[in-house]
């Protein structure tokens, strides 16, 4: 009876010959990193830098080895090297963020607190890390990198998003940043925030083309608060603004502007 059913699965699609990154191997190589990059929060008494470098550098050659055959394309040899090297970036990005956060947020008794505790911040830390790799044209690692963040947190950010310094995410459950968004510096954003696609473009076949620009532009110094929704490739939200809980937002918002919701 099994290998009948395995016959008519494999039937129905044929499967792949080679193997795909193995999505717990790439959990523990961003765990490493979260070790790197805050090893007072994250690291276990019986490591240090340098093992926990050694074992992402190790680690991350096999998996994106492995990436790049099942997506079938040619292999970048030296992603484990420039995803460490661009450490100290990520670091510079993220002690930015935390600040954002803990100047944000009054219930912070400290930033120790947010390191450790917040699921905004540690879907920050992933994003950060994941968009390094996305950068470099890594397939599928990414992605697992994020969606195990938002399994995590329940907060959905892809990593091709472009997100700029003093990010900040105040409880954070239920956002969605879709892949082409772009966010400048100091914003921030309350639970259940979504940025992104208005709609989506077909062939004459009824398949949906995909790349393009779909996701908002958001400036420096906005404010989005909780359950607000804003679509589409062509929406700017200028700078200063204040985007009120609630609100639908498919058109351009002028900078300085507040939108609240009227019911």
């Amino acid at each position: 009876m099994y290998e009948e059913v395995i016959r008519r699965l494999r039937s129905i699609r044929e499967e792949k010959k080679q193997k795909p990154p193995d999505r717990e191997e790439v959990i523990r190589i961003l765990l490493a990193s979260f070790a790197v990059l805050f090893p007072d929060c994250y690291r276990s008494e019986n490591s240090t830098d340098e093992e926990d470098l050694r074992y992402i550098h190790h680690a991350l050659k096999k998996q994106s080895k492995l990436a790049y055959q099942f997506a079938e394309k040619e292999e970048i040899t030296d992603i484990p090297e420039k995803y460490i090297e661009a450490f100290p970036e990520v670091k510079r990005l993220l002690v930015k963020d935390l600040q954002a956060i803990y100047a944000g947020d009054p219930a912070a008794a400290d930033e120790a607190v947010i390191i450790l505790a917040y699921p905004g911040f540690r879907a920050i830390m992933a994003y950060r890390l994941a968009h390094v790799l996305q950068q470099l044209q890594v397939p599928y690692i990414p992605r697992i990198i994020t969606e195990y963040a938002h399994t995590e947190t329940g907060i959905d950010i892809h990593p091709g998003a472009e997100i700029g310094e003093y990010f900040c995410i105040d409880h954070g459950t239920g956002i969605v940043i879709g892949e082409t968004a772009v966010l400048g510096d100091h914003v921030k954003l309350y639970q259940g925030v979504t940025i992104g696609a208005k709609s989506f473009v077909s062939d004459e076949e009824g398949n949906l083309i995909k790349g393009g620009k779909r996701h908002p532009d958001i400036g420096n110094h906005v404010v989005i608060y909780a359950n607000a929704t804003i679509l589409g490739g062509d929406t700017v939200i200028g700078d200063h603004c204040i985007i009120g809980g609630n609100v639908w937002i498919t058109a351009s918002v002028a900078s300085g502007s507040t939108v609240i919701y009227h019911g």
